[in-house]
């Protein structure tokens, strides 16, 4: 169950948040935490039920876990508490790497030793990924002492809690868990009218401007992958056009899960902080999967030393990060490459940064170059990303370099193309974004970002709850609606 499908919209929203309205209106807040849990496990167990006993299941182990460090006693028991910790880890990590790597490992020992062990592909669990990075966070949080005892119900929702659990935010236990005081969750109209209209943006961004733009650039890779020579415009247009797919799928995803979560009086953290804008490859990074970013740098960029033991160290360290950031995003070489030409970008950022030194504020025409630098290494990175082997991608980077010609269509489909990119461009550069949009009423745990602060312009409009809004979000909803038709997964989802 997607969150752009009927089932989801008309169905289990309705019937989840009126269940959870009608205890929080009769004070029985307990019983509608466990409601919310309860359907939480029904909507993973949607798309497979086979895979809901494992999700119960690493949530019984790393709640007894997390329990088991809090008793014992880190002076005299700091051996066995290490152990505990790191037995923890290594579960909740071999798990991880069964599911998801298996595949690559015995596929990579096949095509280097020439054998054949006719191994059967392993499905991937839905939300893997996810819920297993929130769960090792909360363990090394226990075992440094710094998570509280939380009881297995907050546990069950801070793990399961349905906007977060598919494809994210990675919630952190001390974001979510104190929102569930009785006096903070009783759900308000405000929070509804809030909730909705962030979710109604999101979906906007998925079905109209998302799936839109995806007609440009699918076509073109499923052509490289069978084989065929693409041109320099189709390759540089579909590469472009995927970058705008991915940016808005991912960006209308984390709105219609802060939308959700609001709903239920519950305030997420931001995810996405219009990345497009950026003049750096690390300001990138600090707008683009916000809370991945947040738990690499915190959980293995950190402890592996970070930019404490000097600078070929610091370098090491970021690409060792970004290597294995880019294998929790899927279990080929090509993931393994994006994030280690990330990694590169970011060394070469940092070495750039460091040589420039300390200046004055860059001219509007050094901002724009930057930009531009920036924006079209993130579109070659992101061939690597979408491609489904390193020969499409090769495909697709020859003909980005022109070597297979030019491939100009009729004029009147090159401008209609070029205007969709230009304009869908324009909106992810320039226009506000949702956050903004809503910056009046705290749409988002931790907004304002030192990315992008509240001091907006003047001239960009800000929702409210007044009545041409209202009627404003019921058109983009019911336009919305009419595009459901067509609707594709979300892009994270096969993560």
């Amino acid at each position: 169950m997607v969150f752009s499908s009927y089932e989801f919209l008309f169905v289990f929203l309705p019937i989840s948040f009126a269940g959870f309205l009608a205890l929080e209106h009769y004070g029985w807040g307990r019983a509608a935490l466990a409601w919310v849990v309860l359907a939480s496990l029904v909507f993973y167990s949607w798309w497979n039920p086979v895979y809901l006993p494992l999700l119960v299941g690493s949530m019984a182990m790393n709640f007894a876990l997390a329990r088991l460090l809090a008793r014992l006693n880190p002076r005299t028991e700091g051996g066995r508490r290490k152990l505990v910790a790191t037995a923890g880890v290594a579960a909740n990590l071999l798990a991880l790497g069964y599911f998801k790597y298996t595949g690559l490992l015995v596929s990579s020992i096949e095509n280097m030793s020439g054998a054949e062990f006719g191994f059967a592909q392993i499905e991937l669990p839905l939300a893997i990924s996810f819920f297993t990075f929130q769960q090792v966070a909360y363990l090394v949080d226990a075992y440094r002492g710094t998570a509280p005892t939380y009881g297995g119900l907050q546990y069950a929702f801070f793990i399961s809690f349905f906007p977060q659990l598919i494809a994210g935010p990675i919630v952190r236990h001390d974001e979510t868990i104190p929102q569930l005081a009785q006096g903070r969750r009783r759900t308000s109209w405000s929070n509804v009218a809030i909730g909705g209209t962030i979710l109604v943006v999101g979906l906007a961004k998925k079905v109209i401007c998302a799936d839109s733009v995806a007609l440009y650039a699918t076509p073109m890779f499923t052509d490289a992958a069978g084989g065929a020579d693409v041109g320099l415009w189709r390759a540089w247009t579909g590469s472009i056009a995927y970058a705008l797919q991915i940016y808005f799928d991912f960006s209308g995803y984390s709105d219609m899960a802060i939308g959700c979560a609001r709903l239920f009086g519950i305030r997420l953290p931001l995810n996405f902080d219009s990345p497009y804008r950026s003049t750096s490859i690390s300001e990138f990074w600090r707008r683009w999967h916000i809370t991945l970013s947040s738990f690499l740098r915190d959980y293995l960029y950190i402890p592996l030393g970070g930019n404490r033991r000097g600078e070929s160290r610091r370098y090491t360290n970021l690409l060792i990060t970004m290597l294995l950031g880019g294998l929790w995003h899927g279990a080929s070489w090509t993931f393994a490459l994006w994030g280690g030409l990330h990694g590169l970008y970011l060394c070469i950022d940092n070495v750039w940064t460091k040589v420039r030194g300390e200046r004055g504020p860059p001219t509007a025409s050094g901002r724009a170059l930057s930009w531009a630098l920036t924006f079209v290494a993130v579109v070659l990175a992101w061939v690597l990303f979408r491609a489904e082997d390193l020969s499409t991608a090769g495909r697709v980077y020859a003909g980005m370099l022109g070597t297979n010609g030019l491939g100009l269509p009729l004029a009147g489909e090159m401008v209609t193309l070029a205007a969709v990119l230009f304009a869908l461009l324009a909106i992810a550069c320039f226009g506000p974004n949702t956050q903004q949009l809503l910056r009046d009423f705290e749409p988002a745990l931790d907004f304002p970002r030192p990315s992008d602060p509240a001091e907006v312009p003047s001239h960009w409009p800000r929702l409210g709850f007044g009545t041409g809004w209202a009627v404003l979000v019921g058109l983009l909803a019911a336009l919305s609606i009419l595009y459901l038709e067509r609707s594709d997964e979300f892009l994270y989802f096969q993560f």
